[in-house]
Formats: structure tokens, C-alpha cells, sequence
């Protein structure tokens, strides 16, 4: 398991796949696949039976995990994609924009 470079609230950009060039907020992140999930990107139909929750049932649009390497972190002063770096500030350790240098 590496270090993950983007966390959950992020807003990232997809740079490969069906749906390059979208953008999100990242709702979930799973460390032991080095997936994510972003809000509006990368939606697929599942079938649901009639429950309690949905007694209707039929074809419910849901998110579906990507893997990390194909996102990256936008960078919000300049609102294209950057890179992660990791600093420390007093004895605090922070993430920082490489474009920018700014605290994200």
C-alpha cells in the first residue's frame, strides 16, 4: 500500500480513459486498490430488485471507482492539473500544489 496523493474533497481532473478530460469532487477513496470515486464521472447502470428502500426497483445510475493514476489534483489558483508535493511547516506536514506552491 503506497501513500495516496489525493484525498476525499479534492477536486481532480481525469487524465486517461472513457472520460478524460472530466472533472470532480472525490467522494470516496480505497487505499488497498488505489481507487477513487468521482462525483459525476465515470457513471454506470446497475439493476436493483424492489426493496424497502426502492420498491420500484429497475435501473439506478451510480458512480464507479477509478484507479488513481488515471487523476490528477487541479490546482486552484490556476485551474489546470499539478502534482502533489509534502512540506513541513512548523511541525506540521502539509500538501502543497508543485504549480502553484500554494498549502492545498
Amino acid at each position: 500500500m503506497t501513500k495516496l496523493k489525493i484525498k476525499s474533497g479534492d477536486i481532480v481532473r481525469v487524465i486517461a480513459g472513457d472520460h478524460k478530460g472530466s472533472e470532480g469532487k472525490v467522494v470516496r477513496v480505497y487505499k488497498l486498490t488505489n481507487k477513487a470515486i468521482v462525483e459525476g464521472v465515470n457513471l454506470v447502470s446497475k439493476h436493483t430488485k424492489p426493496s424497502a428502500k426502492s420498491p420500484q426497483g429497475g435501473i439506478v445510475k451510480k458512480e464507479a471507482a477509478l484507479h488513481i493514476s488515471n487523476l490528477a489534483l487541479v490546482d486552484a489558483k490556476s485551474k489546470s492539473t499539478t502534482k502533489v508535493g509534502y512540506r513541513m511547516e512548523g511541525d506540521k506536514k502539509v500538501r502543497f500544489s508543485k504549480k502553484s506552491n500554494q498549502v492545498i
